[in-house]
């Protein structure tokens, strides 16, 4: 699969990821470098052990990676977690973790298939 697949299947923005990163390669780069990144897992654990500042602070991270990379979905779904959680907030809908899960699960599965 190539980039614009890629962007396709997550329901990314390729056009505006490239104009900002001025090239593919650059952003293929930084798309992969994604695979390795733990914020989400952080988020995960945080929640997990009810530590809302450090939740809170993961999803407001991932917000902005995923804005930068073009992730719409996860932007979308990351940015009303972090409002959910804002202040420190306890989570009361675990569904917003759930669909931010998800559509990290999403981007990871199709950066295996990038070439």
């Amino acid at each position: 699969m190539n980039l614009e697949e890629f962007y396709a299947q997550i329901g990314g923005d390729y056009a505006d990821t490239l104009q900002r990163l001025c090239n593919e390669n650059m952003v293929k780069k930084f798309v992969k470098m994604y695979q390795d990144d733990p914020t989400c897992a952080d988020l995960h654990n945080a929640a997990l052990q009810q530590d809302w500042e450090a939740a809170f602070r993961g999803a407001h991270t991932l917000k902005g990676v995923a804005q930068n990379l073009g992730f719409e979905r996860l932007y979308q779904v990351s940015a009303v977690l972090t409002e959910a959680m804002r202040g420190n907030k306890p989570l009361e809908d675990r569904s917003l973790l759930d669909a931010v899960e998800q559509q990290d699960a999403a981007i990871r599965r199709a950066i295996s298939e990038l070439e």
